[in-house]
């Protein structure tokens, strides 16, 4: 194993321990921060796979932006900070969707590659990741930027009561 693969395992256990955080703690302005270390970790996965301009990306848009939109909200809508008992909910469906899920998605992937190896493309640049964003991939970029604008909208809705209060 080399260097970048030890990499790769800590950034990968990191990043999967820090979304089992979010999802499982009690407290929503905690569940934002680990959000924040998962997609940090991601973020270091991609520089790790040197797809620099893909982590600056993520950097920028997924912590920079939805988490910071995502705790705005919470604090807009005056929803409870600490630990919310009235939320809880027995965890065994989740456990039994999330294992189910985690268990086909490991299948698919053995299924798919059997364990051979995949020849590395040439390394990626700014140029290559441009047009491949610009040019197939544009309409699912679009729809990405409508649906912040509507995450956005929403959240303006939702801190002003006033707005959808009839006269």
């Amino acid at each position: 194993m080399t260097g970048a693969d030890v990499l790769l395992v800590a950034l990968g256990a990191l990043a999967v321990g820090a979304g089992a955080l979010v999802v499982t703690t009690k407290h929503l302005v905690r569940a934002g921060l680990y959000l924040v270390v998962c997609l940090g970790a991601l973020a270091g996965l991609y520089l790790v796979l040197t797809a620099e301009l893909v982590a600056w990306v993520q950097v920028l848009i997924y912590v920079g932006a939805v988490v910071v939109l995502l705790l705005f909200a919470v604090m807009l809508t005056r929803a409870p900070i600490g630990a919310s008992d009235d939320l809880d909910r027995p965890g065994w469906p989740a456990a039994l969707v999330g294992g189910g899920s985690g268990l086909g998605l490991a299948v698919l992937l053995v299924d798919a590659y059997r364990w051979t190896r995949v020849d590395l493309p040439e390394a990626g640049t700014a140029e290559r990741l441009g047009s491949a964003v610009f040019g197939s991939w544009v309409l699912p970029f679009e729809l990405l930027s409508i649906l912040l604008l509507a995450a956005l909208v929403g959240a303006i809705v939702i801190s002003r009561p006033e707005i959808g209060r009839r006269p």
